[in-house]
């Protein structure tokens, strides 16, 4: 969404109309993007190195789906 409004969002900008600016969709707007799951959609606890979630992680890593990780133990 963000990138289907980014022209007119700069073009409003520029302008100055602020009203006009104000009657777009609130998502439109890049401040909202949001890290989420690729795997599931969920916006908390995200990893960014993996891109998912702390769930899908740990479901994945016990499975052995994840190389190079491990579960701790010590």
């Amino acid at each position: 969404m963000v990138a289907k409004y980014a022209a007119l969002r700069k073009k409003l900008k520029e302008e100055g109309n602020y009203e006009a600016l104000d009657k777009l969709p609130r998502n439109a707007s890049p401040v909202r993007l949001h890290n989420r799951c690729k795997l599931t959609g969920r916006p908390r606890g995200y990893i960014r190195r993996f891109g998912i979630c702390r769930v899908k992680f740990r479901e994945l890593a016990l499975e052995g789906k994840i190389p190079g990780i491990t579960k701790a133990s010590w």
